[in-house]
């Protein structure tokens, strides 16, 4: 399972007989020394320079122990490339040996891009416990949901007994707060027993405000002539730096996959990995991956907020070769066609039928049309790109966050439209994916949480709070009606799943399992094939999709109605009519009491065709009996 062609050679790498290979680049330091925590005090030990700006050795340090590198005989620092931070990203490093845990998953093949429905993660608020070790008490769950792939949001070590992981500042320590390294190793190693995928969340843009302690060893780790919202922008092209410091980052991408086993990766905002060189960043992490899973597939994800095709594109077509990409169109305007606002970020958005339907036909809305929010163009042309490159979804950790509340889509919208917009969803082409509890109906919200030092801790409670103002609603709500955005520990707790709602919800839990499984196993659903389908717009609020089979299979149509009850009447939309010598018959209604809705009437009679109000229909063709 691990690769044998990629052996990380940064931090503390175990050798036999308690020695430990030292190797750390601090260029703009004389002298470095590891030392050693010990019952009597510091054991401080020489590296030796080895050229290029990095000190390296082999030393009489075990496994186990906890060590910082002195610098230039003052201050102590963490290994940048530590496995483990026990006591956080301001505590000793501790010297892990990855080759103690004893895999079980040999033989396991990794996973494509075909046929995947992803489920994000924040370990912290999925279980009570919010550890490794309860999560994976939960995947059987999951698999009978259907879900197929788990995506972790960031598992890097941040300040603070929680944090949505996007403020790491160790990039190769899982965060202590969830469990030991091995621990994540066996949450790995069950998914891959109940045939499940994991990917991992990575952030290599920026780097967290508290405990990045890179630039005390080189700051040619960044690179601020590029602007960055987060933070200073990592350094991938500028000057003779940006050699170690790509290095640092592509062996970090490798490092999940070869000695975690993760099945791949969802890079962050990979719009503000600067690189202006001639291989681009994101293409030479793709192929390092690739190389460092050895026979194991991986699956390769970027978020871009541009939604740049180039990401999904092959290198020999002058792509960076990932598998899919992060699409928010589908986002914003089934948010809008939800419920009628369409401000700040979501104002070049309609969210009406025509719009929904030609995001799925096409990939996404804006492929370099003008973008008012941006006051520029924006998109890339996706309409050529199969569909399983695009991931589609109603709700994610930055979109539930972003509302005033963090409230989920079927609080904000009702269940009806909740229910008629997942039906919709999760038989369309592209792969989805599902948030958290998203499949029960889950009432906790998804808050913004960080636990800072205090005076830190304040200014980003301030910098979210001029975030979510862009929000005229929310700024009215802050500003005039005084409302107190739970943020910190409140906000964490108020973010964990409650699981006796998956009883309590057994209706919306039901809709999602049946819904999963006909994308699974019925076959017209499951070709996840653009060529083979039509839609057409019924009405402002009202559209039909047509899957197109073979004659044995039939063809199946998907309408969805977010307005009144519609009666098509007249009716000269060809999509609606059944093949020759065929009727349409229901297989699911997003109203069907079993889902907790107020049932539904019949699609269609000899003389009309209805659709109900805020419901979506599946239905499939068979043949009339004579």
């Amino acid at each position: 399972m691990g690769s044998k062609s990629f052996q990380l050679n940064l931090g503390a790498r175990p050798l036999e007989n308690g020695r430990t290979q030292f190797r750390v680049w601090a260029p703009r330091r004389r002298r470095v020394d590891v030392c050693v925590h010990e019952p009597g005090g510091l054991r401080c030990l020489p590296l030796e320079h080895s050229g290029g700006g990095y000190f390296e050795g082999t030393l009489p340090v075990p496994v186990g122990s906890l060590y910082k590198y002195r610098l230039d005989g003052g201050e102590a620092f963490p290994d940048p490339c530590s496995r483990f931070q026990p006591e956080g990203p301001h505590g000793p490093s501790q010297v892990v040996d990855p080759s103690r845990y004893a895999w079980k998953d040999e033989g396991w093949p990794g996973i494509t891009p075909k046929g995947q429905v992803l489920y994000e993660v924040h370990l912290g608020t999925f279980t009570p416990e919010g550890t490794y070790e309860a999560a994976a008490r939960k995947l059987p769950l999951l698999k009978e949901l259907g879900v197929t792939t788990l995506e972790l949001m960031p598992l890097h070590t941040c300040p603070g007994r929680f944090n949505w992981g996007y403020d790491g500042v160790s990039l190769y320590a899982p965060h202590p707060a969830y469990g030991s390294p091995d621990a994540l190793r066996l949450l790995v190693d069950e998914a891959h027993r109940l045939g499940l995928g994991i990917i991992l969340d990575v952030v290599y843009n920026h780097l967290g405000p508290d405990g990045n302690y890179l630039a005390q060893y080189s700051e040619g780790y960044f690179n601020k002539k590029y602007p960055n919202e987060w933070g200073d922008p990592t350094n991938f092209d500028d000057g003779e730096a940006a050699g170690p410091s790509r290095d640092f980052f592509l062996q970090n991408a490798c490092y999940w996959v070869a000695e975690y086993h993760f099945d791949g990766l969802r890079v962050d905002a990979t719009q503000s990995l600067y690189d202006a060189s001639p291989r681009n960043i994101v293409g030479e992490l793709a192929e390092r991956v690739r190389e460092a899973a050895g026979k194991r597939r991986v699956l390769l994800i970027g978020e871009n907020e541009p939604q740049d095709v180039k990401l999904v594109k092959p290198p020999a077509e002058g792509g960076h070769g990932m598998d899919a990409l992060w699409v928010d169109d589908f986002h914003h305007s089934a948010k809008v066609a939800a419920t009628g606002r369409s401000e700040a970020y979501l104002q070049d958005y309609c969210g009406t039928a025509q719009e929904l339907l030609s995001c799925v036909l096409r990939n996404s809305l804006y492929q370099g049309q003008y973008y008012k929010w941006q006051k520029k163009p924006r998109g890339t042309p996706l309409l050529h790109t199969e569909a399983r490159h695009a991931v589609f979804y109603l709700q994610n950790h930055d979109q539930l966050a972003n509302a005033l509340k963090g409230e989920r889509l079927h609080q904000q919208t009702g269940p009806a439209r909740a229910r008629a917009l997942t039906t919709f969803f999760l038989l369309l082409p592209q792969t989805p994916m599902l948030f958290m509890g998203q499949e029960f109906f889950a009432s906790s919200p998804f808050l913004y949480f960080v636990d800072h030092h205090e005076e830190l801790q304040e200014l980003v409670r301030k910098g979210r709070n001029d975030f979510l103002s862009q929000f005229p609603s929310a700024r009215h709500a802050l500003e005039k009606e005084g409302y107190q955005v739970p943020f910190g520990e409140e906000a964490f707790r108020l973010s964990k799943l409650d699981w006796s709602e998956r009883e309590k919800n057994a209706g919306a839990l039901a809709l999602h399992r049946e819904l999963l499984k006909l994308r699974r196993e019925d076959r017209v659903f499951a070709a996840q094939d653009l060529r083979r389908m039509a839609g057409a717009v019924l009405s402002p609020h009202a559209l039909v999709l047509r899957y197109f089979g073979s004659g044995q299979e039939g063809d199946r149509l998907v309408l969805l109605n977010l307005g009144a009850e519609l009666e098509v009447a007249p009716c000269p939309e060809p999509l609606l009519a059944p093949p020759p010598g065929n009727k349409w018959s229901l297989l699911l209604a997003s109203e069907q009491v079993r889902y907790g809705g107020m049932g539904s009437p019949s699609f269609a009679d000899e003389t009309r065709m209805r659709v109900p109000a805020q419901t979506s229909l599946v239905l499939a063709s068979e043949e009339t009996k004579t």
